[in-house]
């Protein structure tokens, strides 16, 4: 219970935290949405700047205070205001109000005053009464000091019920006024030691993280600590839904008076639906609480995609940080909030559908290691199948149907050709998982060992590669016409320097590497000896990396170790070392050893192609072979490259190296 209590204090101070920081981005959007007349003169232009500077220096130093520090500030400044409060009303009171005859002057139209004299006077009365103790409440006064302040304020009434002159009742007024801002100004200048050591303080702390920990963990921490992103969430849609309010009220105003009735017709609701959209986007601000917004829609689609698919991967849970990003860059890289009001309705929705394709393509990214998890362990369950096929299916419809709309709605341009390519490519990339998918579920319903199935997935994934290459050199070559005759940008060209780098290098330098790894490995497969026939019945043992027995053929390492060539091939894609001894695997023909070899439990068996010698030459042939591998172990092995951070370095045994070796020997040795 006391946990729970604890919990939902922690959240209910979490919550006023975000609120009290939201009118800082409110004021500073304000300050850089005002219109600015430089033409009022050198000092008067010098003040409004000075004044737009000033503004959203303290709104950013609020902004970035710590939860105690921002409390605190605001309890001042809501005494503040109920200082002001109980001055305005005490003025307003005496200026604009008869008791005796209870007569007062309507202002801004409004008579919400009770025109009964003791009921007004009860009424204002208690109004400043509250206004008076909240005020030494939050400056927590002493209560001698205490008694005076709600003295002050309730003097100018006192003065209105005795009937004093108006002259001397305004004067009155704006003497209690000077007192409290007088107290008012003592108590905050009490309070600037505890301003000063505050700064400092926050002055010193970020100094010592940029030193300890640098700049980017600072920012890191301070967007935590502040709640940035729903602090913008927050601004955003209290922005949104005020503006929705007032445009819903006047247009509703103005329908009553010319007799349409109070129903929005389809029409007006779309013109306010787009009005909004058009203002949710006008400003950087703006753009980053739309961002915000659209970083929490993402973030809880890819959480309910991932709990139907039944994926528990954490790299598949940053779809709340991509679409953002994604959508910031796009709306910076069109210059969305300095449009015209009307192009930037437009240049909004291309921008949505874009970031919509690159959203499906990351979703493929999700279900695609999940549909080849299931296929490669054999998985029968259609349950488990079922979601993830019907999200493929999903994958490859939607692409067509948005393509499909949209080159019936639009004439070709490089935005539509950017949006069909990239739809295009995800259909391909679904195709090919699917096909993939399929060539696994095969081979698990085949009770013979598919020798070939390794083959016929990489070039179905090579296929694809190559086709989604291709794909990024068109789209680099359409944002290159996009920039040279549309609307060319110093971000656009960084985007594109980026493209062609991840996009086009990079998959290019891969797609070789991978290649070239492949080749050598096949090369290494061929180099090495093979039994057939009556020699596997010699061995009476499986191979050492599958487990399976040999049904047609072995290969026999220069270590005499034998396994599945399949099985051998896969391993030198990594490492080009043996599974059992991590010696070196490939010999070259000229002195490739042909003496006799061991099976994996240490026997020894003789090949094929081998002439018969006694047992002292295979000794001592032997002993020649294990002598020159040796040697070979002293020199760099440049033959292949693997991946360091799956096995390790080469010829240096890490943690998962030993333990998939010890594993390995430990079952094949008596």
């Amino acid at each position: 219970m006391a946990s729970t209590q604890a919990r939902i204090g922690q959240q209910a101070l979490a919550v006023l935290d975000v609120a009290l920081r939201v009118p800082c981005i409110f004021i500073i959007d304000a300050i850089f949405n005002s219109y600015y007349d430089p033409g009022s003169g050198w000092a008067g232009a010098m003040a409004k700047v000075l004044v737009r500077v000033m503004g959203v220096l303290i709104s950013s130093v609020v902004l970035l205070l710590s939860q105690k520090a921002l409390f605190k500030f605001y309890t001042l400044f809501f005494a503040v205001l109920l200082g002001m409060a109980a001055v305005l009303i005490n003025y307003y009171a005496t200026s604009h109000i008869d008791f005796y005859s209870a007569y007062y002057k309507a202002a801004l139209g409004f008579r919400l005053l009770p025109r009964n004299g003791p009921t007004l006077w009860l009424g204002m009365a208690a109004v400043q009464l509250v206004f008076g103790i909240g005020y030494v409440f939050l400056l927590n006064l002493q209560s001698v000091f205490a008694a005076l302040v709600v003295l002050d304020i309730m003097i100018p009434l006192w003065g209105l019920m005795i009937e004093l002159p108006a002259d001397v009742r305004q004067l009155v007024a704006v003497f209690s006024g000077l007192a409290l801002a007088l107290n008012t100004a003592v108590c905050l200048a009490m309070r600037l030691k505890w301003f000063y050591y505050s700064c400092r303080y926050v002055y010193l702390l970020v100094r010592h993280m940029y030193r300890i920990y640098g700049l980017q963990l600072l920012l890191e921490d301070t967007w935590k600590r502040i709640r940035f992103p729903d602090v913008l969430r927050v601004f955003w849609l209290t922005r949104v839904t005020a503006q929705a309010l007032i445009l819903v009220y006047v247009v509703r105003a103005v329908r009553r008076e010319s007799g349409d009735g109070y129903l929005l017709s389809w029409d007006v609701f779309w013109d306010l639906t787009s009005n909004l959209i058009i203002s949710g986007c006008d400003s950087t601000l703006t753009v980053l609480g739309m961002s915000a917004v659209i970083s929490s829609v993402a973030h809880y689609l890819g959480l309910s995609i991932l709990a139907f698919i039944g994926s528990t991967e954490e790299e598949d849970k940053r779809l709340g940080f991509v679409a953002p990003v994604l959508f910031f860059i796009l709306a910076l890289q069109t210059g969305l909030s300095s449009l015209n009001p009307e192009e930037r309705l437009v240049r909004l929705s291309r921008n949505m559908c874009l970031l919509l394709t690159a959203i499906l393509h990351f979703i493929h990214g999700m279900t695609d290691p999940v549909l080849m998890s299931l296929s490669a362990s054999h998985v029968s369950s259609f349950r488990r199948h079922f979601p993830v096929l019907l999200v493929s299916l999903a994958l490859f419809v939607l692409p067509v149907a948005l393509s499909y709309a949209l080159w019936h709605h639009y004439a070709l341009n490089t935005w539509l050709f950017a949006v069909t390519a990239f739809c295009v490519e995800l259909c391909l990339k679904v195709v090919v998982s699917l096909t993939v998918y399929g060539l696994f579920m095969a081979d698990g319903f085949s009770n013979v060992l598919w020798e070939k199935l390794d083959d016929y997935v990489y070039y179905v994934r090579s296929t694809g590669n190559i086709i989604e290459f291709l794909f990024g050199v068109i789209m680099f070559g359409n944002g290159a016409y996009t920039m040279m005759f549309e609307s060319g940008s110093k971000i656009r060209a960084c985007m594109m320097c980026l493209h062609a780098y991840f996009n086009i290098y990079l998959q290019a330098k891969n797609g070789w590497k991978t290649f070239i790894n492949r080749r050598t490995a096949v090369k290494k497969i061929n180099s090495l000896p093979e039994m057939r026939g009556d020699q596997l019945s010699d061995i009476e043992d499986v191979c050492a990396i599958c487990y399976q027995e040999f049904a047609t053929s072995a290969r026999i390492t220069p270590c005499h170790h034998y396994f599945h060539a399949l099985c051998l091939r896969k391993w030198l894609y990594i490492q080009d070392t043996c599974p059992m001894c991590h010696q070196r695997v490939y010999v070259e023909e000229e002195s490739r050893d042909r003496a006799a070899f061991s099976n994996n439990n240490g026997g020894y068996a003789a090949p094929q192609d081998a002439l018969p010698v006694d047992g002292a030459a295979a000794g001592a042939q032997a002993a020649g072979g294990v002598a020159e591998l040796d040697n070979d172990l002293l020199e760099d092995n440049d033959s292949i490259e693997y991946d360091e951070d799956e096995w390790g370095t080469q010829n240096g045994n890490t943690p998962i190296e030993e333990d998939y070796i010890n594993d390995d020997t430990d079952s094949t040795e008596d």
